[in-house]
């Protein structure tokens, strides 16, 4: 059972000194619904983040889900550039839901990426080969990301890039209920509640990976205007090549070929998209 001190002076809730058994150290971030802690566990003294939900509200039951949900995709997936999952803890209501859930996970040391993005092309191509790779096994084992971006690859002071939280993660074929995704990343299938396959990985990395190379944003169907969808169709926008002239144009194609609107005109998959931006690698060597 978590322990949660209220400062009732303030009326909000203040950080806890323990969380299921776990000596909280620090918060280190915030999500839907959610604070992630840096935590220890007493009897080993290791370091742990554990990601917090409490459920006030009926609507906040999604967030609940997606925590679990992450939980057993991390556990299918096994990947170095995935962070890993160690334990799942749950406060139920007698014959009621889950009320209270903490994802006891991988600390990573590092920051995202979105707040520390890189300016050599080939480094960030290096990079972004392991992305691809990682996102390759979460297609591998059966499931779709669905939520790769900036916010979510992180960097350490090494220079180890990590992909995280597969909250929104699903298997591959579902068609979602409602609209899950970030606006700016988002494949259009998604935001029409259509389908998932490996092919709306591919777009949400090539959108991501557009952004690293360039510093804008891809025009989507969710943050243009419907007058312009077209735009977004037709891919009435500039290549990274146009905007940045270091990216070299095998690469630049690779990626406008990534954010294809529809599915099918895609790479088939993320495995793909690592041989193509190995080429472009090594390409560039040469």
């Amino acid at each position: 059972m978590s322990t949660m001190p209220y400062n009732r002076a303030m009326g909000a809730a203040m950080t806890p000194r323990d969380l299921f058994g776990y000596h909280v150290i620090s918060e280190i971030g915030k999500g839907a619904a959610s604070t992630i802690y840096a935590v220890s566990d007493s009897a080993s003294g290791q370091v742990y983040a554990l990601k917090h939900v409490l459920r006030k509200t009926e609507k906040e039951q999604r967030f609940i889900e997606q925590v679990q949900n992450e939980f057993e995709v991390s556990k299918a997936c096994n990947h170095p550039v995935l962070r890993k999952v160690v334990d799942l803890k749950t406060v139920k209501k007698f014959f009621g839901p889950v009320t209270e859930v903490a994802l006891v996970m991988e600390l990573i040391d590092g920051i995202p990426y979105d707040e520390r993005p890189m300016s050599d092309v080939k480094t960030i191509l290096k990079s972004f080969i392991k992305v691809a790779e990682a996102l390759w096994e979460v297609n591998k084992a059966g499931y779709v990301h669905c939520d790769t971006k900036p916010g979510n690859i992180m960097l350490t002071g090494d220079g180890t890039v990590r992909l995280i939280d597969l909250g929104q993660a699903c298997k591959v074929g579902t068609a979602k209920e409602r609209v899950q995704g970030t606006p700016s990343f988002i494949a259009p299938e998604q935001a029409r509640c259509k389908p998932l396959s490996e092919q709306t990985d591919v777009y949400n990395f090539g959108a991501t990976l557009y952004w690293a190379l360039t510093g804008k944003r891809v025009p989507t169907i969710l943050t243009v205007e419907k007058a312009d969808r077209h735009m977004v169709k037709e891919q009435g926008y500039p290549s990274p090549r146009e905007l940045n002239e270091k990216v070299p144009p095998r690469l630049s194609e690779m990626v406008m070929h990534c954010l294809r609107h529809r599915p099918w005109e895609r790479p088939t998959d993320m495995g793909s998209v690592v041989m193509r931006l190995e080429d472009c690698l090594t390409a560039m060597r040469d």
